[in-house]
């Protein structure tokens, strides 16, 4: 573990992305939206996909399709996606390993926590109800940028999960594992946990104040409560 900088202390509330943090869900939908990119006539491998697609919202995916393409796609072609992988999420995903303990392990000792992520919300509950997370989950914690019409690296899916539990950034910690979602972290002034193995290399904005790079969920905890403020956890 790569820890080039320290925690906040006085933390108060933890965010989740959504993909490649909680759901094991970059992988499979970028191998369904590659598929579907060979069928408009783009070249693109599987593994390809994953660098050019992952934590893009549908929106900036067809983007990318019709700059490759040189024309615009039909307007139906976003809905159409979204369907695509909203049926697909339904049943193609899992949990990422360590997923469920952390948040169990988060309600038990009463720490705050929510999702931010740039998923649509019907995405993220197609996601959340195959895997039974959605148990763990409350609806009012979950709050998409897509919907909010603000995309990482935009920060204001975070500053807004933060304002809606009543705490300042300086206070918020998130769990990112893309560049794009570190971005938005880093622009909202919050800390974050990077999660991703050694295999990925770090953003090229690295190091970052009250950032610190974890390779499992399983150290999040270890982390977090030396962090948090008097009074979080009881």
């Amino acid at each position: 573990m790569n820890k080039s900088s320290e925690l906040r202390s006085g933390l108060k509330l933890v965010v989740f992305d959504c993909d490649g943090v909680l759901i094991d869900s970059e992988g499979p939908s970028c191998r369904k939206v590659a598929e579907y990119a060979r069928s408009l006539g783009i070249k693109v491998s599987d593994k390809e996909a994953f660098s050019r697609y992952a934590g893009n919202t549908i929106a900036q995916t067809v983007s990318s399709f019709e700059k490759e393409l040189g024309h615009s796609l039909p307007p139906e072609t976003v809905p159409q996606m979204r369907h695509m992988l909203v049926e697909f999420l339904k049943s193609g995903v899992d949990p990422i390993d360590g997923a469920f303990d952390l948040l169990e392990d988060l309600k038990k000792h009463h720490i705050p926590f929510s999702v931010g992520s740039n998923s649509s919300i019907v995405e993220m509950e197609a996601k959340f109800g195959h895997t039974k997370m959605d148990r763990l989950i409350p609806k009012d914690r979950i709050f998409s940028a897509n919907d909010m019409g603000c995309h990482k690296p935009d920060p204001g899916v975070y500053l807004h999960a933060a304002q809606q539990e009543g705490v300042t950034p300086e206070e918020t910690i998130v769990i990112e594992d893309s560049d794009t979602g570190a971005e938005a972290v880093r622009r909202a002034g919050m800390s974050c946990l990077l999660l991703r193995d050694h295999n990925h290399s770090l953003p090229s904005y690295w190091p970052v104040p009250h950032f610190v790079h974890i390779t499992s969920l399983s150290e999040v905890m270890p982390l977090l409560l030396p962090k948090l403020a008097p009074g979080v956890t009881h």
